[in-house]
């Protein structure tokens, strides 16, 4: 549909919608063009609304934070869907189950846990995004992932329904899971185990501070680009990576992180070319040097 068309059949939404949106500062790597049509969603009953308005008829990408995210320069000709504040409320049902919207961040989850001395999510303070995002590719560090502390969800899809998908109806893998990309998550409840304030408040600090000293931060980076190979080797894909490739390897502003391999940074101007060509290089290179074929942890709109 045109854009005229659009801006008719979608009048009633025209204070939460874009066009011609730039998408550029939307994301960690401060990479992108414009999509036909960014939405921002207030709340429930809007988003209900605009999918049922819309039925499908255009392309549909959920942003969450714009971490582990790739956006091409091209022109993106569907719609960008951004769930508003209502969508990161945090809430406790009883004594030690937490619900968390999908637009929260994972750190803002971790941290509601703690303060309420509710031990399980320590992890998720270390990991950048959105609960939405944590749950599609099963995030993880230190050990665990969502799959371990996930209750259930509750989704949308394209067209309006709402459903709710216990966990164990859903099958997880290391980094990914078999939820439709049909599915928009709204919400989800997290299982928890009552302990000492401090004892999760230190836990949460020295994961901190084993981040900081192997993972780049405050740079325009997506965290990590590619995932750990399950079998093929015992190696980590960091290790893959600086056998396979010079550390000073560059396309245009687009370098791989110096402290860790397996980020790559937009180090001032990159282009999503830059950016691809690197990832493919990268890819390309480990591949004849190991055998190893890796598969990429970060998302790519083109």
């Amino acid at each position: 549909m045109s854009e005229k068309n659009l801006k008719v059949f979608l009048k009633e939404f025209e204070d939460n919608i874009r066009f011609d949106a730039d998408l550029k500062k939307k994301n960690w790597f401060n990479i992108g063009g414009k999509s036909k049509i960014f939405y921002k969603a207030e709340n429930l009953n809007n988003l209900i609304n605009f999918l049922k308005k819309l039925n499908n008829k255009e392309k549909i990408f959920i942003l969450g934070a714009g971490s582990n995210t790739l956006i091409n320069d091209n022109f993106f000709d569907g719609v960008v869907i951004k769930l508003g504040k209502c969508f990161s409320n945090i809430s406790l049902l009883g004594e030690n189950i937490i619900i968390a919207g999908s637009g929260a961040l994972d750190k803002s989850l971790s941290e509601f846990a703690a303060e309420n001395s509710l031990t399980g999510l320590e992890f998720l303070s270390c990991i950048p995004g959105t609960i939405g995002g944590g749950i599609k590719m099963n995030a993880g560090c230190f050990g665990s992932e969502f799959k371990d502390i996930l209750v259930s969800i509750q989704a949308i899809d394209k067209l309006g329904n709402i459903k709710t998908i216990p966990s164990k109806e859903i099958k997880f893998e290391y980094r990914k899971s078999n939820l439709s990309d049909d599915l928009i998550f709204l919400s989800a409840s997290f299982k928890t185990v009552k302990c000492e304030k401090m004892e999760i408040k230190n836990r949460m600090n020295r994961f901190k501070e084993e981040k900081e000293k192997t993972q780049p931060t405050k740079i325009k980076t997506s965290g990590s680009t590619f995932k750990n190979p399950k079998s093929q080797t015992k190696k980590k894909v960091w290790e893959l990576i600086r056998e396979s490739v010079s550390v000073d390897v560059e396309f245009g502003d687009a370098c791989i992180s110096k402290k860790h391999s397996n980020f790559f940074v937009n180090k001032g101007n990159a282009s999503f070319e830059d950016m691809k060509n690197l990832i493919d290089f990268v890819h390309k290179s480990v591949l004849e040097k190991t055998g190893v074929s890796l598969e990429k942890e970060i998302k790519i709109l083109e």
